[in-house]
C-alpha cells in the first residue's frame, strides 16, 4: 500500500519531461519526418535512432541545470557568462520559434482551408488567440493536463507504420547501419531531422518548466525519469512517421502540399488519411505552440528580470504575456507571404538543426561547469551524446554551407 502511494506521487511528478517529448511532434516535426522518409526512404532511420539518446542527454542536462541551479537558462547565463551572449542565444532562440510558430499556425489555416474552401487567412486569428486563452486564462495545472492528454493521439502513426508492411531487413538495415549520401538532399534532410528532434525550444521550455514545478534536487531521479520517457515516446513517433512515409512516399510522390503528406496515413485511414492526418497536424499544432510561444516568452522574461509563469495573472507578468502574444502575432505575419506551408514546416527545421551545435555546444560546457552543478556534473552518458550531438550538427551544417557556396 506504501509502496503505491509512493508510486502515484511519482506518477504526479511526471509532465515536463513528457510534455516536451510530445510538443517535439508538432506540425512542423510531423511534415520534417514525412519529407525525410520521402526523400530517403530508410536510409536515416540510424540517424532518428542515434538521436534518441542524444535528445535525452541534451534534454536532461537542461533539465538538470534548472533543477540544481532554480534557474533558467537565460539566468544562468547572464550570472555565469556574459549578457552578450545571452542576448545571442535568446534572439537566436525567438527567432527559430517565431519562424516554427507562423509553419504550425500556417499548416492549421491550410488545412482548415482545405475542409472549407475558406481562405486560410480567415482562420490565423481565431486558432492565434484561442490558443493565447488557452494558456493565459487557465492554470499551469489545467494546461499541463490538457497538454499530457493530447500527447497520447499521436501513437496513430506507430499502427500506420504496422499496416504499411514495410520491409523489415530494409528497416533493419537503415536501423543499425550508418548510411551517409553527401549530397545537399540528403544533408538538409539529416539537418531537418535532427532540428526538429532536438528543438531550441524544447531546450528551454523544459528547463523553464522543471523551474516551475519547483521540483527538488532530491527529485532528480524522477526528473530524469520524465524527461527520458518523454523524449524516447517522442522519438518512436518520428521513427513510425519515417517508416510509413518511406513506404508510401518514396520513389513515388514529391510532397508539395499538406495533403500530399497526408498519404503517410493512408494504411490506417484509407481514404480518410487527410482526415485523421488533419485532426494529427491540428492537435500537434495546439499542443505545440504554446510550448514554442512559452519558451520564448520564458527567455526572455528571465534575461530581463522580468516576473514570469503561466500561474501568475496577466496583470502580474505583463512583459512575459507579451511577448507570448507577440510571438503568436508575429508568427501569424508568415501565412502572408508567398512561402507554401510545406516549405515553411520544412526549412524552419532545417533552421533550427543549424542552431544545434550552438546550443548544444553550450549545454556541454554548463553541464561540466562545477561552479555551476557541483557535485552534479554530467556524468559520462550526457558526456558522450552532447559530445555527439554537437559534432554531428556541426558537420551537416558546415556541408551544407559549403554544398551551397559550391
Amino acid at each position: 500500500m506504501e509502496n503505491s502511494e509512493k508510486l502515484k506521487e511519482k506518477i504526479k511528478k511526471l509532465g515536463p519531461g513528457i510534455i516536451t517529448g510530445g510538443a517535439g511532434d508538432d506540425p512542423a516535426g510531423i511534415l520534417t519526418y514525412t519529407i525525410v522518409g520521402a526523400t530517403t526512404g530508410f536510409s536515416q532511420l540510424w540517424l532518428m535512432l542515434l538521436s534518441t539518446p542524444m535528445m535525452i542527454a541534451v534534454q536532461d542536462t537542461a533539465a538538470k541545470l534548472a533543477l540544481i541551479t532554480g534557474k533558467s537558462l537565460p539566468e544562468i547565463l547572464n550570472m555565469y557568462y556574459s549578457k552578450k551572449l545571452t542576448y545571442f542565444v535568446v534572439l537566436s532562440l525567438a527567432t527559430a520559434n517565431i519562424l516554427t510558430i507562423g509553419a504550425d499556425l500556417n499548416a492549421i489555416a491550410t488545412i482548415f482551408e482545405i475542409i472549407t474552401g475558406i481562405k486560410s487567412i480567415y482562420f490565423l486569428i481565431p486558432v492565434t488567440f484561442l490558443i493565447a486563452y488557452l494558456v493565459m486564462f487557465k492554470a499551469y495545472k489545467t494546461v499541463k493536463k490538457v497538454l499530457i492528454g493530447l500527447t497520447s493521439l499521436l501513437a496513430v502513426y506507430i499502427i500506420s507504420a504496422i499496416l504499411a508492411k514495410p520491409d523489415l531487413k530494409q528497416i533493419i538495415i537503415g536501423t543499425l547501419i550508418p548510411h551517409i549520401q553527401p549530397d545537399l538532399v540528403f544533408v538538409l534532410a539529416a539537418l531537418g531531422l535532427l532540428g526538429t528532434t532536438i528543438s531550441p525550444y524544447m531546450i528551454f521550455w523544459q528547463a523553464s518548466e522543471e523551474k516551475e514545478e519547483h521540483a527538488t534536487v532530491a527529485q532528480a531521479r524522477v526528473m530524469t525519469t520524465d524527461t527520458a520517457i518523454g523524449m524516447i515516446y517522442s522519438n518512436v513517433i518520428a521513427y513510425a512517421i519515417i517508416v510509413s512515409s518511406a513506404v508510401m512516399l518514396f520513389g513515388h510522390k514529391e510532397i508539395q502540399t499538406i495533403a500530399d503528406a497526408a498519404l503517410t496515413l493512408k494504411p490506417v485511414a484509407g481514404e480518410y488519411a487527410f482526415l485523421l492526418f488533419s485532426m494529427g497536424v491540428i492537435i500537434a499544432g495546439f499542443l505545440a505552440i504554446p510550448v514554442l510561444a512559452g519558451s520564448s516568452a520564458y527567455a526572455v522574461a528571465d534575461t530581463f528580470g522580468w516576473r514570469e509563469g503561466i500561474d501568475y495573472k496577466i496583470s502580474d507578468a505583463k512583459g512575459f504575456y507579451l511577448v507570448f502574444l507577440g510571438s503568436l502575432l508575429v508568427g501569424d505575419l508568415i501565412d502572408l507571404s508567398p512561402v507554401s506551408a510545406v516549405d515553411a514546416l520544412y526549412y524552419s527545421q532545417i533552421f533550427d538543426g543549424i542552431l544545434l551545435p550552438v546550443l548544444s555546444g553550450l549545454l556541454f560546457v554548463l553541464g561540466n561547469n562545477k561552479k555551476i552543478l557541483g557535485q552534479h556534473v554530467n556524468k559520462k552518458f550526457n558526456k558522450i551524446f552532447l559530445g555527439i550531438t554537437f559534432l554531428t550538427s556541426l558537420s551537416a551544417t558546415i556541408y551544407m554551407f559549403y554544398s551551397l557556396i559550391l
